[in-house]
């Protein structure tokens, strides 16, 4: 049985993964103004960034891929009898999910779906873990048990700059904790199975500097994989910091640094940054935190 492998755009693959792994990634939309853009395919990170970077009145908005395009492409990758496992952000923040479930029942292709609870380098660990397996002949059972696995070993940061754009998104309600007024605020969020949890917030950068510290030294006491930074537009000198203070307990591992997603970018805002760290091993406290946002 061959099984292939689906995702959506707010991933973060490096150049390599792309080239090296058959992993088909369905686009989510950007409208800013009058203008409407296919993410990773009429508009790239960097050209999305400019455009949030000088916008003043229209800022960008987003939608999900249709339940259309998630059936043509899971009809297509079947034609051959091949089984699909399609992999995406976060449902608690995302309606992409439920756009796949309901492509799936609609699809003439054996089609599975799963809900990464993650999203950016978070949902790319799971999605390469799913093609490796693939390569590796593993069933699809086997896969799924593993894409657990590696969930539960993921940690994910995200430092928001602004609210703004997250007000704008609507996207503060679902935030526990928060007061709509003070938009002004530099917050760090958690992501649970549950809610939007907020663990820092203040009006400097001290905030992020304090919790940056915390997590360096939690990552003192775990088994570290791998490290990813994912940024909108941050300075090449606040990256290098942030991955400096890492490295001081973690200096051997891989790092990833890079723009984040249009999507991503249009919820998060300017100015905002998020980390993932993959570990080799499961430990028993903080399993699986999560700090990013799709539409």
């Amino acid at each position: 049985m061959t099984i292939k492998i689906v995702t959506d755009s707010s991933i973060q693959l490096t150049t390599a993964e792309q080239e090296r792994y058959d992993i088909h990634i369905v686009p989510l939309t950007i409208q800013q103004g009058a203008e409407s853009f296919v993410d990773g395919q009429t508009i790239t990170r960097a050209e999305f960034l400019s455009r949030l970077q000088s916008a003043t009145t229209e800022f960008p908005t987003t939608s999900q891929p249709t339940v259309g395009s998630f059936v043509e492409l899971y009809d297509q990758l079947g034609a051959d009898g091949s089984t699909i496992l399609s992999i995406h952000c976060t449902g608690l923040l995302s309606g992409t999910i439920e756009g796949a479930h309901t492509a799936a029942q609609q699809s003439t292709s054996d089609v599975h779906v799963i809900d990464s609870k993650e999203i950016d380098r978070g949902l790319a660990y799971q999605v390469v873990a799913a093609a490796q397996d693939v390569e590796a002949g593993k069933t699809l059972t086997e896969i799924i048990a593993h894409l657990n696995e590696v969930r539960s070993k993921t940690e994910t940061y995200v430092f928001l700059d602004s609210l703004d754009a997250l007000q704008r998104g609507g996207r503060i309600s679902r935030m526990a904790g928060l007061l709509t007024k003070l938009i002004k605020l530099k917050v760090i969020v958690r992501l649970t199975d549950t809610e939007l949890e907020v663990i820092a917030k203040g009006r400097g950068l001290k905030a992020f500097t304090k919790e940056i510290n915390n997590i360096r030294e939690h990552l003192a006491t775990q088994d570290v994989a791998e490290i990813g930074i994912s940024h909108v537009g941050i300075t090449d000198e606040l990256s290098a910091k942030i991955q400096g203070t890492l490295e001081q307990t973690q200096p051997h591992v891989p790092y990833t640094v890079a723009l984040t997603s249009p999507v991503i970018m249009s919820h998060v805002g300017l100015g905002a940054f998020g980390f993932f760290t993959l570990r080799n091993s499961i430990t028993k406290e903080r399993l699986h935190e999560t700090f990013f946002f799709c539409v």
